[in-house]
């Protein structure tokens, strides 16, 4: 997926930081918006991902108006968790690596326990 920096997606916006540059939160959104997509129509009807782990390294400051691409692999399956690498990229630089980790959920079953 790719985006263009705005104003929403700063740090200053976001209120992460005070300077108006792509907000590590925000990149954090988006790379895991990536791991979603990537499984996405591959997982069976009812089920759904949930994020259980993260390691980002935000490397690049990214002002508005910045191209960003971003990018998941899945690189390992063990039972229900999967193990992504992601990259977020513009022409020039690495932005982002890390890896983010899912577990696939009954979303029925994962709704109600929290309704208890």
């Amino acid at each position: 997926m790719s985006i263009m920096v705005e104003r929403e997606d700063t740090a200053l916006t976001m209120g992460s930081g005070d300077v108006p540059v792509l907000g590590t939160p925000r990149l954090l959104a988006l790379a895991e918006a990536a791991t979603v997509r990537a499984v996405q129509g591959h997982l069976d009807p009812g089920q759904t991902t949930v994020g259980t782990r993260v390691e980002l390294d935000h490397l690049w400051a990214c002002p508005v108006g910045t191209h960003v691409a971003i990018s998941a692999e899945l690189t390992k399956v063990d039972g229900t968790r999967l193990v992504f690498g992601f990259t977020a990229n513009t022409k020039d630089a690495l932005v982002s690596s890390g890896t983010i980790e899912r577990a696939v959920v009954d979303r029925e079953r994962f709704l109600n326990r929290l309704a208890r």
